[in-house]
């Protein structure tokens, strides 16, 4: 079954508000067996919801709209697929006298507007809403069907998982649910771990093989449609023994979860603790960490030491590293390694990483953008460097190194 969803809302249009309903949709539809092939966002208009249910209508088996349910003017929604679907507007009962109670309870006098939003397409199946008035909708005509939604997501979503997963499964004729698996990737470009499995991409039929970039990170998305959870992995079983063996060594874990919590519920697993010295970053490694509930079992804090000053006076880097003719200077691996082994004594913590470099616009030290070298020192064992080449804005920059970073961590608690 191909689906279309149809998000309706001149405030869509406007970038008033994100279209999280789209997201949740195609997410939703994907578990139960409906594949989506298109999204449209059209505004209240009646002329162009009505040129977009028409194309809707030649390219997918099913059109889910949201929005346009309400008592005002311009929510149109219903009476243009009626239109479309030449069928007359009736009330539903039940939720015509939800309206009225509702309004009575309040002692609010309701206005006559208010009772459209009981009105649903002769024919169809009520969809009832249970935390707002506007009844939804499912409906068949010839191969075709449309699910009417509200656009509020607190009305969509209950309404949705409540009566239109089943109104859905309803219609489907033998659909069978995609499974799916996440691996997630890091250390490691998008483009040379396409590469690395271009072959198993370019031959796959099933499971589907999927690469979603992230900054600093890798997804692949492995799909299959099955009957049961037991068939969907034994369907997938082969492809993800072949991932894992070439790029084993970049995954770090297989649901969509971020590389920060897997390191730090890595740390707290084995009582270990972790501290941080950011010049380039500027922090964000340490902001990173901290969007982690419980993060401060783990990671005690960090010291952002972004001048040469504060690299002297609070790390202890000796002046002829930093500065000098014939001195590596901030930007290199000296510095990086000082900088976590000299935390790590300050601070008594197991682990300090450190992260320092030139994330532009312009070079530093005759040193190039995108230039990053990062440290980690470990209570107990040698110190670690790691030079990296960036690119990208200085926003990525400082991104993909922190990344790399807690990828680098990752692999030595591993």
């Amino acid at each position: 079954m191909k689906a279309e969803i149809l998000a309706v809302g001149t405030e869509l249009l406007l970038g008033q508000i994100t279209n999280t309903n789209a997201q949740f949709l195609a997410a939703e539809c994907a578990l139960i067996g409906v594949d989506v092939y298109f999204q449209t966002v059209v505004g209240d208009n009646e002329t162009r919801l009505l040129e977009a249910l028409e194309i809707a209508s030649k390219r997918a088996d099913l059109v889910i709209c949201t929005g346009g349910l309400g008592p005002t003017q311009d929510d149109l929604t219903k009476d243009v697929l009626a239109r479309f679907l030449a069928r007359p507007l009736i009330v539903h009962e039940p939720s015509m006298a939800k309206i009225t109670n509702t309004f009575k309870d309040r002692g609010i006098r309701m206005v006559e507007s208010n009772a459209r939003q009981a009105l649903m397409i002769e024919g169809g199946d009520a969809l009832f809403n249970e935390t707002g008035m506007a009844v939804g909708l499912g409906i068949s005509s010839g191969a075709n069907h449309y699910m009417l939604l509200p656009g509020p997501p607190k009305e969509m979503k209950p309404m949705f998982h409540t009566y239109g997963k089943k109104w859905l499964r309803g219609i489907m004729q033998g659909e069978a649910p995609l499974y799916s698996k996440m691996l997630k990737f890091a250390g490691i470009g998008e483009s040379s771990l396409e590469h690395e499995l271009l072959d198993l991409i370019k031959a796959q039929q099933d499971p589907t093989i999927a690469p979603y970039a992230k900054e600093g990170e890798v997804t692949i998305r492995l799909a299959t449609k099955a009957a049961t959870q037991e068939e969907a992995e034994r369907n997938m079983n082969a492809t993800e023994t072949e991932i894992r063996k070439r790029l084993g060594d970049f995954l770090y874990a297989e649901e969509d979860i971020g590389l920060e919590s897997v390191v730090l519920g890595q740390l707290q697993a084995k009582g270990k603790t972790l501290a941080a010295a950011e010049s380039c970053t500027g922090g964000l490694l340490s902001d990173i960490l901290t969007t982690v509930p419980g993060a401060s079992a783990a990671f005690r804090g960090s010291l952002v030491c972004y001048s040469n000053e504060w690299k002297r006076t609070l790390l202890r880097i000796p002046q002829e590293v930093l500065e000098g003719e014939g001195a590596p200077g901030a930007v290199s691996a000296a510095t990086a390694k000082l900088m976590a082994e000299n935390l790590l004594d300050a601070l008594q913590v197991d682990y300090a990483l450190s992260v320092t470099g030139v994330a532009g616009p312009d070079p530093s030290e005759g040193k190039p953008v995108g230039l990053v070298y990062i440290g980690l020192a470990k209570r107990g064992a040698a110190t670690e460097t790691a030079e990296h080449r960036l690119n990208g804005s200085r926003e990525m920059i400082k991104l993909r190194a922190a990344k790399q970073a807690l990828y680098m961590l990752w692999r030595a608690i591993r």
